[in-house]
């Protein structure tokens, strides 16, 4: 594959994660005696993905300066303002701009993401190539979490916030994990359609699935992702689960 289609991963970096109690940016949080974020590039480094795009906002020099020490080069952009997932990718509009290839959105906060969920996504995009492939995971307790609706043929309709949901939508167990691998040029028109006219004021990645099939693009989800790339970092106490997550796993 041509370096030039190769894909490319954005890395959300740029929240201050109030609810940790910390000082450092909630990326550099320490999980296994090391920041959270390392787990993440390190992961997609393992899938093959060599070009990492990082959005830092919050202690920005802190985490510039944490990377600055890897071998494998970082590219940094910068969101002055947090004002959601949607606008962090925004800023990534210029160095998407010469992107051939796919690029993938992960959490720099979700240090259990694994390499092999992430090879089968990829995978799974190169031979149908839909506009939009989101990581997916069938969870027994799906509580708060945005839920994947389908029709009666399986195939992917949208993405249902907890709060909004139906009953009936509230039982499915396939629930949206943040993981969205896009055909770029798809990606950077749909970053132009999204609006912040929500509650929070806030410009959402999560709008995007829906503004893409509304413009008759393929969108699809993938429930390839295990339990433990589910545990959520949140605050300190769900850190020390993550924590002793990863080491009885045999990542210390």
């Amino acid at each position: 594959m041509p370096a030039t289609d190769s894909p490319c991963a954005v890395v959300l970096a740029a929240g201050k994660g109030t609810r940790m109690k910390s000082e450092l940016p909630k990326v550099l949080c320490p999980v296994v005696d090391r920041p959270m974020i390392h787990f993440v590039l390190d992961a997609l480094s393992a899938a093959g993905i060599e070009r990492k795009i990082v959005v830092v906002g919050y202690q920005a020099d802190l985490v510039r300066q944490e990377l600055s020490g890897r071998k494998d080069p970082i590219e940094f952009v910068e969101q002055t303002e947090q004002l959601g997932t949607g606008h962090a990718v925004q800023m990534c509009r210029d160095a998407l701009m010469t992107q051939a290839g796919p690029t993938i959105v992960v959490a720099g906060d979700s240090p259990l993401i694994q390499s092999d969920s992430l090879k089968t996504l990829l995978d799974h995009f190169a031979k149908t190539q839909p506009s939009l492939l989101m990581g997916t995971l069938k969870k027994d307790d799906p509580t708060g979490l945005g839920r994947i609706v389908r029709d009666e043929d399986g195939n992917f309709i949208g993405i249902v916030e907890h709060k909004d949901a139906t009953p009936e939508q509230l039982a499915i167990t396939e629930v949206n994990m943040s993981t969205y691998l896009f055909q770029t040029p798809d990606l950077l028109s749909s970053l132009e359609q999204i609006s912040n006219d929500n509650a929070q004021g806030e410009y959402y990645l999560t709008d995007c699935p829906a503004l893409l099939r509304k413009s008759g693009k393929a969108v699809d989800a993938l429930p390839v992702l295990k339990p433990c790339e589910a545990l959520s970092i949140n605050n300190p106490q769900e850190l020390q689960i993550v924590d002793e997550t990863m080491r009885s796993m045999g990542y210390a």
